[in-house]
């Protein structure tokens, strides 16, 4: 994944996120990661496959 993608994901990914009204370490345990997950995807120091983005996906739509 390039790193313009990364920061793209990155950048979306914490304001929808912030729009459902999780925290971090919320959506991390909720689709069943370590609590500091998303704060690694929300920062690009980590790379998500397709699964992992369906299931925050997923997560974030049951709001």
């Amino acid at each position: 994944m390039g790193q313009d993608s990364k920061k793209l994901i990155a950048k979306n990914l914490k304001k929808i996120r912030l729009k459902c009204g999780f925290k971090q370490e919320e959506l991390s345990l909720i689709i069943g990661q370590d609590n500091s997950y998303i704060s690694k995807l929300e920062n690009a120091k980590m790379n998500a496959t397709i699964n992992k983005l369906d299931s925050i996906a997923d997560a974030l739509n049951k709001v």
